[in-house]
């Protein structure tokens, strides 16, 4: 038997056992059985390896090889990835579908990037010149909204020997050899590839000052997100995870979305796998898949290769924040990601921690957000990743072990609320159980890019919705009634601000997505509404009088007759709204 080939001793479902591989490699990805299942090597021990496979597993019998092919678990980075579709383990399934259709077949292979199709390559290099890491000796207009730069990895630097024209080349053209200290030459091509589960290297970190505008109201100016942050979305069923991430890829003003589909269930992936390709980019006017990358791995496929779907989105999104991109992932969802950890973890016989779930759960995730971030590239630009990870307790249950765990690593934690869901309120946000830790650090930058006071006036309004919580306890108790008509107002003025600006319709053309100006006006015009209404009631003025003025209804539908491009409407109801209460003060006076 050769030291290079291994064989199969025991199969426990996507957990096979082998022998005879002392020569392989921690991590490395190897061919098992004659169908050339692809697997990765999880722990050896001597001459005995355990491989988690990523394929189905049936049909295999003890006794087959195990072939070695050196490397780790890696994905192929090149132009041809926007637009497109993978799997977990970046396999092209648009491609394997136009060859099997319906199903992968087990033993395909690791199919990855077009290497057939021709680019046009713009040569930025010449002979003679010194190539540093980073150094962009090329572009590549990948689609019509991004270009594609390619850039000398980071162990690669010397002078260029050679260079082709400007030109048509496929992935694997050599576009230029570059001779290093030692006089190797080294050739530079359209393609590389880099290990999966190593971080990609950069200059330095820097702070985090700019928001991911997303278009959402609760987002942007109740619980900002922060270009470079990391985020939770926990939420049970049908609170509207998956349609909250798909808002915030469809809107946001990352250069480059990755949605990772992990372990969802199949008609929901196939809801965002045809949707997505008729959107329209409302930045460039193109479709929005010129810039987005899908990786769909669905609840029935293999458990460990929806264990790898996480961890091949965050490479591509390394590759492109290197260009100089602003990249954000949507990761629906890491309870599926962690619900793989845990079965592949109890057929490797570790000892299980709460829950069922490996001791190294809380590292896992940590490995994982820990890769968001701004940096300053290689290249010398500014860029960044966002992650946005769902999560699914079971029941709700945010006490659970993938919630706690997810609380630890994230700076944003917007929790999904069932009552809201139920109540049709979407995003159904919880604005009191939800917070950012993002604001202080974007203080500076909504003062001076949308208004001063516009974190002033956040914080009024969730003290108004704080207050109308604890209201709520002593109207259960003896109803609205007896209140005070100052407390009867916070519950008017608070459902306003639930109604009128944290609910928001998906589907609604001018409500989908607002402009962060706009948000601020109708924060102003609710602001304006209070304390006209306060000086109403102080002068002892029913509040049934003050509800009932027909100004409440415009501020009850602004949201949906104001267009982004023409504000000036708010102000316009501002003044409307003090000339109101004004002469309704007159009249009792």
């Amino acid at each position: 038997m050769n030291n290079k080939e291994g064989i199969v001793r025991e199969i426990n479902g996507p957990v096979v056992k082998g022998t005879n591989m002392a020569s392989f490699k921690l991590n490395e990805i190897v061919m098992i059985g004659a169908q050339k299942l692809i697997g990765e090597v999880v722990s050896l021990d001597h001459d005995v390896a355990t491989m988690q496979v990523y394929e189905e597993t049936e049909g295999l019998k003890a006794g087959e090889t195990i072939h070695y092919t050196g490397r780790p678990l890696s994905v192929t980075l090149g132009p041809g990835m926007l637009g497109n579709i993978f799997d977990g383990i970046q396999r092209p399934l648009e491609k394997i579908d136009s060859m099997h259709k319906n199903f992968i077949p087990d033993g395909i292979g690791l199919l990855s990037l077009d290497e057939e199709k021709h680019w046009d390559v713009t040569v930025l290099s010449a002979v003679g010149d010194l190539l540093q890491p980073g150094t962009v000796y090329a572009t590549v207009q990948e689609t019509k909204s991004i270009l594609h730069k390619l850039l000398v990895p980071f162990d690669i630097s010397g002078t260029v020997v050679s260079i082709q024209p400007n030109g048509q080349y496929t992935l694997n053209d050599t576009i230029a050899a570059v001779q290093s200290e030692n006089g190797k030459t080294v050739p530079l091509t359209l393609a590389s590839r880099w290990p999966v589960r190593k971080p990609r290297p950069f200059t330095k970190r820097i702070p985090i000052y700019q928001p991911l505008v997303t278009g959402q109201r609760v987002v942007d100016s109740f619980f900002p997100i922060a270009k470079g942050g990391a985020v939770g979305l926990p939420g049970g069923f049908g609170t509207g995870k998956t349609v909250t991430q798909q808002q915030l890829a469809k809107w946001s003003d990352a250069d480059i979305i990755i949605y990772i589909g992990c372990g969802e269930r199949g008609n929901e992936m196939a809801d965002v796998l045809e949707e997505f390709p008729k959107l329209i980019d409302p930045r460039t006017g193109r479709p929005l898949m010129e810039r987005t990358i899908l990786i769909a791995n669905t609840s029935n496929m293999p458990v460990a290769a929806r264990e790898a779907s996480i961890y091949t989105g965050v490479t591509m999104a390394e590759y492109y924040r290197d260009m100089g991109y602003d990249v954000a992932i949507m990761a629906d969802s890491t309870s599926r990601w962690a619900e793989a950890l845990r079965e592949i973890s109890g057929r490797l016989e570790e000892m299980p921690a709460e829950e069922g779930f490996p001791a190294y759960l809380p590292s896992r995730l940590a490995e994982f957000y820990e890769r968001s971030g701004c940096v300053q590239t290689l290249e010398g630009s500014e860029a960044s990743i966002t992650i946005i990870g769902a999560v699914s307790p079971p029941g709700g249950d945010f006490s659970e072990p993938v919630t706690e765990n997810t609380k630890r690593f994230v700076t944003a934690f917007m929790a999904l609320d069932k009552k809201l869901a139920y109540a049709r309120h979407y995003p159904a946000i919880n604005y009191l159980l939800s917070y950012s830790g993002y604001v202080d650090m974007l203080k500076d930058w909504y003062s001076e890019n949308v208004a001063e006071d516009m974190l002033d006036l956040r914080k009024k309004m969730l003290r108004l919705l704080q207050e109308e919580e604890k209201l709520n306890e002593v109207v259960q108790l003896v109803g609205e009634d007896v209140l005070p008509n100052d407390q009867a107002l916070v519950l008017e003025i608070a459902r306003i601000i639930k109604k009128g600006f944290l609910q928001q319709n998906a589907l609604h053309k001018i409500d989908t997505y607002v402009v962060l100006e706009k948000q601020y006006k109708m924060l102003q015009v609710i602001d304006t509404l209070y304390e006209s209404a306060l000086k109403c009631v102080k002068m002892g003025i029913p509040i049934s009088i003050i509800k009932s003025q027909d100004v409440v209804q415009d501020v009850l539908k602004m949201k949906y007759e104001v267009p982004n491009d023409n504000t000036g409407i708010l102000d316009e109801l501002r003044v409307k709204i003090i000339g109101v209460y004004d002469r309704l003060s007159q009249t009792y006076e």
